[in-house]
């Protein structure tokens, strides 16, 4: 079983071709796993042993036809993010108690279509709120790495926690994910795996329950950038039934890993040197530019000087979009209902009950940066500030630039008992300051695993491409990736 759950999503493909292993026993394999570990590390919310054993079982009467799909008997963890029709999905909160929808996401079709066979609903943050995947209704997410010599638990981070645990404990081949800040590649740095965000636009959004609906996207967390590149080319299409959805071919993201970046233009914005940054995620980062530089690529120092504005601006957009979204919440068509004496009171009783406290912080201040005194002082100025971080961007790529490297997070994975992350919601912040401007202005970036901290935990790099320039992206994070050397750090469970 040990030897199955470690198989890649390449090598499981391959074994499949070969007729060396069948889609019914590695889906066994992975139920095992979960079995055994989730109950420590709370990164399935929901298992779906019976649907997974019968796509399985699918998926090798079509091995045996040769009418494989690319993803044909893979087995996958959803984010709970995800619509999966009759299935659980709740956003991992309480005022979703119970929902069960009667229909089917986009990106989740599009796995299933080409063969996927689902595991089960992955633990997150509440509704994608947070950093820690720490607020989710069902607790806290636990991460598989540990400081060395130490037993204390970590944070996968968030808010895709479960989707980056489970990938990293080899509880699922590979997992979906949804990234409105940086929630697919701070956990992916956190765990050790490797995670993207596409271009805003490149995946449907249609059937995935909305946080910030101009900032969310959705992307896969994989345990190498082959994987990555393979769950991408499933998950994105265009869609008619969502109107940010972009029709452009999607490339053979796997056919350009290997290929040569000799003569790319790799730029190094200075004002990711941010105070307080420590010396090892600055000597990674001297690592990165010293493999491209080796690689081939032209290192060319660059500017973004509206990157310090991001996080802030980002903290007004996001929070006014999910109040905006979050209204929909309120005890009388699903999910949660708490009876009141009357349709206000019920309203009230539910909404208090049903979200969690960051959940409640992020639409009182959505709510407030949008009331009638404080729309132009705060909602639209933050609005202005995003369209000067996305031309400072453009301006950069104009210039012939190819991708941005920098670090993906600013720390490894912190303490889930870390008092000051516990009581200061800024530090807490802080952690996306990396990857929100990311965000802000809709462009692709991924987190590849590129070395180990003191402790012995992951640390990953950022590369930050054009727009629909994933193909980029994936070929230079390849090269890294080869020069990194796999992480051998053991897990705390062997």
């Amino acid at each position: 079983m040990t030897d199955l759950i470690t198989l890649t999503i390449a090598q499981a493909r391959d074994a499949f071709k070969k007729g060396d292993l069948k889609a019914i026993e590695l889906t066994e394999a992975y139920l095992k796993a979960i079995e055994l570990a989730n109950p420590i590390l709370n990164a399935y919310v929901a298992v779906t042993a019976e649907q997974a054993t019968k796509m399985a079982a699918e998926s090798d009467t079509r091995l045996a036809k040769g009418k494989a799909g690319i993803l044909e008997g893979i087995p996958l963890g959803i984010k709970d993010l995800f619509a999966t029709q009759d299935i659980h999905t709740q956003a991992c909160s309480y005022i979703l108690d119970g929902f069960k929808p009667k229909y089917e996401s986009t990106v989740t079709a599009n796995l299933w279509k080409d063969g996927a066979v689902m595991l089960g609903k992955l633990n997150m943050d509440e509704f994608a709120m947070g950093s820690s995947n720490k607020t989710s209704c069902y607790g806290p997410t636990i991460n598989p790495w540990r400081k060395k010599e130490s037993d204390e638990k970590l944070v996968p981070g968030g808010s895709s926690g479960g989707s980056a645990a489970a990938v990293a404990a080899c509880l699922c081949a590979g997992a979906t994910a949804t990234d409105t800040g940086g929630s697919i590649r701070q956990p992916a740095a956190f765990t050790g795996t490797v995670g993207i965000k596409p271009t805003y636009g490149r995946c449907s959004r249609w059937g995935m329950i909305a946080y910030a609906s101009s900032l969310d996207q959705a992307g896969p967390i994989g345990r190498d950038v082959r994987d990555c590149a393979i769950m991408l080319k499933s998950m994105a299409s265009f869609d008619d039934k969502d109107s940010t959805s972009v029709n452009l071919p999607v490339p053979d993201y796997e056919s350009y890993l290997g290929q040569s970046i000799k003569g790319m233009k790799i730029g190094i914005p200075k004002e990711y040197y941010i105070e307080g940054m420590s010396d090892e995620i600055v000597n990674l980062w001297q690592k990165g530019i010293k493999w491209l530089k080796d690689a081939g690529a032209e290192i060319i120092d660059i500017s973004l000087p509206h990157t310090k504005y991001a996080l802030p601006a980002y903290y007004i957009v996001a929070p006014a979009e999910a109040s905006s979204n979050l209204a929909r919440y309120d005890g009388v068509r699903f999910g949660l209902r708490i009876p009141g004496k009357d349709v206000i009171e019920m309203y009230e009783n539910t909404r208090s009950s049903g979200f969690g406290d960051e959940v409640k912080r992020r639409i009182l201040i959505g709510t407030y940066v949008l009331s009638a005194g404080y729309y132009n002082a705060y909602y639209l100025k933050a609005q202005k500030v995003r369209t000067l971080i996305k031309r400072d961007f453009d301006q950069c790529f104009e210039l012939g630039i190819d991708a941005i490297l920098t670090p993906a997070t600013p720390t490894s994975a912190f303490s889930i008992t870390n008092e000051k992350i516990k009581n200061d919601t800024i530090a807490m912040y802080l952690n996306d300051i990396f990857t929100v401007p990311v965000n802000m202005a809709g462009l692709p970036g991924i987190s590849v695993p590129a070395g180990l901290s003191l402790d012995g935990l992951p640390l990953g790099l950022q590369l930050i491409g054009r727009s629909f320039s994933e193909e980029v992206i994936f070929q230079i994070a390849y090269i890294i990736e080869q020069a990194a050397g796999k992480l051998n750090a053991e897990r705390w469970w062997t």
